[in-house]
């Protein structure tokens, strides 16, 4: 509830029949990785079919927007902006007419050389009318199938000039395509649906359409997604993943599994570990919900303290986490969330949440607990402090934003209001994750990032890189 923002989930499905519902739904599944708008595209009698716009899924994507589009083959998107702005030019899925046909591109992630890779581009003429991210993916993409003529050495070419982070659908005529960054940052999976295939950015959304979860994108993978069959292609292999520890912390679904590891299980995980690091003397446990549930329930498990739900939530309120803007962030508090009185008066609890940023929301939250009437307020939080900047699809760009900066452990705790605070250590979450520490991006964490990111430490590495 208190965490960073995420930008974006994707979607694409080839089937025997109409794609177009199926579509809807999945998108309404991950609508949680982005509120600010929709999308689908299809492919139907020889070009390609568009309803976009700002808004949430079920108000852009209504029955009647879509009614008018038809095809066996499609792609969908949800975005929340990181770097780039909230019109609704930047709305995708993004498409383009090229020499080699029409494409369609949605896209979760950041492109850390954007500035340089669009600059380029433009002194060589190409032109840009948004700031997306997707259309810099297009233009990339078709630089490569000009000289290539073939979609996936094209795609190999085009995953050797991109950096950062990056889960795409592409859609290239009536082919679809998924493709997974190399150090698997993005989440992206396939699944076997009624009459067809799905690549999405969660396992949720195939469950959601009775279907059936096969594996995940491998990092740096290709994968051609038919209705019959897939077929994939290894292009980058790197001995070290990345996988984004936010996933598994706040961002994913909790009936979603993540590069082979259940989100639900992974946050009990934390909140038992988390009970063992910092316990408490309370009356009882209760999480912020939604998003930190699943902890509580394990720091209750593990610490034996009864769990209690203490917050009526609004569940027709945005998610809070992923508002574009702080005073936006901080009006839709009071609006989702009311403490039940008869829960909270006279007790000491413990409040669970996922993470701490800003640390103003959770301090509004412990406010309302004290004029509910709770003796004691003492707040636990499923992620180490977050002090470093996001470069990969998370709206956390400065480190002055974060409120573990330039703060010991008692004065956030001070600013927020509580009576103790503790964070799961970063080995606690490592642990509680069962990855590997190498093979996880735990760069707002530890300020160690797997790519090049000019002025940061490398993982596994002490020195910043200046320049690329």
């Amino acid at each position: 509830m208190s965490g960073p923002n995420h930008s974006c989930g994707v979607a694409g499905i080839a089937s025997a029949s109409d794609v177009v519902s199926s579509l809807q739904k999945s998108l309404m599944i991950i609508q949680h990785r982005g509120q600010e708008s929709a999308g689908i595209t299809v492919f139907d009698k020889g070009e390609l079919q568009t309803v976009r716009d700002n808004g949430l899924v079920h108000a852009v994507l209504t029955d009647e927007s879509i009614a008018h589009l038809r095809g066996k083959v499609g792609v969908g998107h949800v975005r929340y902006s990181t770097a780039s702005s909230k019109s609704v030019l930047n709305a995708q899925p993004m498409t383009v007419g090229t020499g080699f046909g029409a494409v369609a591109v949605a896209h979760n992630g950041d492109i850390t050389n954007y500035d340089e890779l669009v600059g380029g581009y433009k002194a060589r003429g190409a032109s840009f009318l948004t700031e997306s991210d997707s259309e810099l993916v297009a233009a990339v993409l078709g630089k490569h199938m000009a000289l290539h003529n073939d979609p996936v050495k094209a795609m190999k070419g085009m995953m050797g000039e991109l950096e950062g982070s990056f889960a795409l659908v592409i859609m290239i005529n009536d082919r679809l395509f998924g493709m997974r960054d190399p150090y698997g940052l993005m989440p992206l999976c396939i699944g076997g649906i009624e009459g067809g295939h799905i690549i999405v950015s969660e396992s949720a959304a195939v469950d959601a359409l009775n279907g059936t979860f096969i594996r995940d994108v491998a990092p740096g993978e290709i994968v051609e997604v038919m209705h019959d069959r897939f077929v994939p292609h290894q292009a980058v292999t790197h001995r070290h993943k990345a996988h984004c520890m936010f996933e598994w912390v706040y961002f994913a679904r909790p009936d979603s599994v993540i590069d082979g590891r259940e989100v639900y299980d992974v946050r009990k995980r934390i909140g038992e570990i988390l009970a063992k690091e910092c316990p408490a003397d309370v009356d009882m446990i209760m999480p912020i919900p939604d998003s930190g549930r699943a902890h509580a329930i394990g720091f209750s498990i593990a610490s034996g303290i009864q769990y209690e739900e203490g917050f009526m939530k609004n569940r027709f309120a945005e998610r809070t986490f992923i508002l574009p803007d702080q005073s936006e962030r901080e009006l839709a508090v009071s609006m989702k969330m009311n403490p039940i009185k008869s829960t909270v008066k006279g007790k000491r609890m413990v409040i669970v949440d996922d993470s701490i940023v800003r640390g103003t929301t959770l301090k509004k939250l412990i406010s309302m607990l004290r004029v509910a009437g709770a003796k004691e307020v003492h707040v636990r939080v499923g992620s180490p402090p977050v002090v470093a900047p996001c470069y990969y699809g998370v709206d956390m760009r400065s480190r002055d934003q974060f409120v573990a900066n330039g703060h010991t452990l008692d004065e956030v705790r001070d600013i927020i209001g509580a009576d103790s605070l503790g964070y799961i250590s970063i080995e606690g979450l490592i642990a509680a994750i069962g990855k590997p520490e190498g093979d996880l991006c735990l760069g707002c964490v530890n300020g160690k990032y797997p790519t090049r990111i000019p002025g940061e430490a490398e993982r596994f590495q002490s020195t910043l890189m200046s320049d690329f």
